[in-house]
């Protein structure tokens, strides 16, 4: 089993910026696939982005692409997700997501871990 914790959500304007982590427990971090997703009230969950077990290799959604960031520290056992340049449509549960041995889909469905989520609220 592998467990996830977000952390780093909160309120921002927008504009800003804002770090979101994810500590990964339970597995050898490096064999992990990471991924970020998101939810907005009222909708369905959607794939930000992700990042292969060796950091080298990273992908995004074209709503986020040129502002958000991933990256990982196989060391502390922790993915981020760097989100610059914030907008009210980016208003969000953000999720981490993690896959032994593949890579994070771009659909939710078959995600094999999950964490609980982070608020993530850009006022405008």
């Amino acid at each position: 089993q592998v467990q996830l914790v977000e952390s780093g959500g909160g309120l921002v304007q927008v504009g800003g910026s804002l770090r979101l982590s994810c500590a990964a427990s339970g597995r050898t971090f490096s064999s992990l696939y990471m991924g970020w997703f998101r939810q907005a009230p009222g909708k369905e969950r959607e794939f930000v982005g992700r990042i292969t077990w060796s950091g080298t290799n990273t992908y995004y959604s074209d709503s986020v692409k040129g502002r958000f960031t991933i990256s990982r520290d196989n060391a502390k056992n922790t993915v981020y997700l760097q989100m610059n340049s914030l907008k009210p449509e980016d208003t969000a549960v953000y999720y981490c997501a993690a896959q032994v041995g593949l890579q994070i889909p771009t659909r939710p469905n078959g995600v094999n871990y999950w964490g609980k989520g982070t608020l993530v609220t850009v006022s405008s």
